[in-house]
């Protein structure tokens, strides 16, 4: 059984890259109260001889958020790393964007679960979706790589794709040639790859100081505000909660003193 985190902007269309691997409707499209804490559901999928157990996350969703809900999509991300950690780690990363809605919160989302949650030590694809009117999906990643590239967005693979199961004609032609597309990104980048990261020692710690970066442009953020948030909103324990926001504060102070 393979392990698969699948993270994208809401409307990005993961609910439905779920059913199109699965075969069939397992998952339902869901628009959370919460813009922007990070929930997640996971779903058994076998296809082609192969087990996985997808994690549908809901990510970061405005580019400007208040540092409560920042904090709070954060550390609810941790969460889910560390119980896959205890589930015997992370296969792949499953970046699902929507072509006609590349926003500025992809590079927030990238870095979250790439760089900062699994330390860039996770293979990590891209599948766009919504490319159903192109008269070759591909053509689209020709046209806007560059853009990907502009916010330093590197990923092992991608596949182009429609998601939309509704369609008729070449648009369901294109549907059926996406589900084997996904598979077999998926495969190649899972089974195929023998690595799977758990986080190991220190990796908490290693987190927290990245964290830490979130407020350094924040010196209006008190310890007692920073606890609160990580203790009764993100269910943190308050021994690491208060660590954190030791760190915090030191770092704005010192910030604000050198500037």
């Amino acid at each position: 059984m393979k392990n698969i985190v699948l993270f994208g902007q809401t409307g990005a269309g993961k609910s439905s890259v779920i059913n199109l691997m699965a075969g069939k409707t397992i998952a339902e499209a869901t628009l959370s109260p919460e813009r922007c804490t990070l929930h997640w559901k996971d779903y058994p999928i076998n296809f082609d001889g192969y087990n996985y157990r997808v994690f549908d996350t809901i990510g970061l969703e405005e580019p400007q958020l208040g540092i409560e809900e920042y904090l709070g999509a954060i550390v609810n991300a941790r969460n889910l790393i560390m119980k896959l950690e205890s589930d015997g780690g992370i296969d792949l990363l499953l970046f699902c964007v929507r072509a006609d809605r590349v926003a500025a919160t992809l590079p927030n989302n990238y870095r979250l679960f790439y760089e900062w949650l699994c330390e860039g030590k996770v293979p990590i694809v891209l599948v766009l979706t919504g490319l159903e009117r192109e008269n070759r999906m591909e053509d689209w990643w020709t046209r806007n790589k560059a853009t990907f590239d502009r916010y330093n967005i590197v990923v092992q693979d991608h596949a182009c794709i429609t998601a939309a199961n509704n369609l008729d004609g070449r648009p369901r032609q294109l549907y059926e040639e996406s589900r084997q597309l996904v598979r077999d990104l998926v495969r190649q980048h899972s089974y195929d790859n023998s690595s799977r990261w758990k986080g190991g020692d220190g990796w908490f710690r290693r987190f927290m100081g990245k964290l830490r970066e979130l407020f350094l442009d924040d010196s209006s953020m008190k310890k007692k505000d920073i606890v609160t948030v990580l203790t009764k909103r993100c269910g943190v324990p308050m021994e690491a909660a208060l660590e954190l926001a030791k760190q915090v504060r030191e770092d704005l102070v010192r910030k604000k003193s050198s500037a």
